[in-house]
């Protein structure tokens, strides 16, 4: 049996200079300076990190429970061109808050210029930090439990924000058979994934 870890330490125990911006344009970099308290006791000497400031972003997983299909988009992600053959990944639809911290309000609209997609009904998933030693991002995640079977695919996006996405509609094995071969993995389409596999039962009973 595993024993109950709890955090020796918050907030509280980080000393942070003034943060600097090195850098801002469609991301903004800053420079974090701090001091923090040590397991063995006593202080650490400063550390410095540059840190992305992207903001908050939601994702949300369309899914139907009467065709057990999924919705998913497509787009070019020029930060997987590095380790993927195509950088055109299979994804949630996803956006930033902006600040915003009325997240449903953002998964609507973000489904609406995405997909062309209107959602109604909507459940939290979770919440979880993308990359914490380098950025402050905090993503939310949700299940959207809609109608799929009139819904067409499409090309979507705004074309003032470079977007060029097109919807797929897909069963949930295959959703879940790309995922093993490891096409899909990027985080946020993971972990929905997976929880949706957790909780499939419970949401084509309700």
């Amino acid at each position: 049996m595993t024993d109950k870890v709890i955090a020796k330490f918050t907030k509280n125990d980080v000393t942070i200079a003034p943060v600097k911006n090195l850098y801002s344009g469609f991301f903004k970099i800053n420079l974090y300076q701090f001091e923090h308290a040590l397991f063995a006791g006593g202080q650490s000497a400063t550390i410095s990190r540059e840190i992305l400031e992207r903001g908050d972003a939601v994702a949300v997983l369309p899914y139907d429970p009467h065709s057990d299909n999924l919705l998913l988009i497509e787009q070019i992600r020029i930060g997987a061109i590095k380790s993927k053959q195509s950088p055109w990944l299979l994804e949630c639809i996803a956006g930033m808050t902006d600040g915003c911290t009325d997240y449903e309000a953002v998964v609507k609209r973000e489904a609406l210029e995405e997909a062309g997609l209107e959602l109604q009904e909507l459940e939290f998933m979770l919440s979880y930090l993308s990359s914490p030693g380098g950025t402050t991002e905090r993503l939310h995640l949700y299940l959207a439990v809609t109608d799929l079977s009139q819904l067409q695919s499409g090309v979507y996006g705004l074309e003032t924000e470079g977007e060029d996405i097109k919807t797929h509609i897909i069963s949930f094995n295959e959703a879940m058979a790309r995922l093993a071969s490891g096409e899909i993995d990027n985080a946020a389409t993971v972990i929905s994934l997976q929880w949706l596999a957790l909780n499939r039962e419970r949401i084509m009973n309700k």
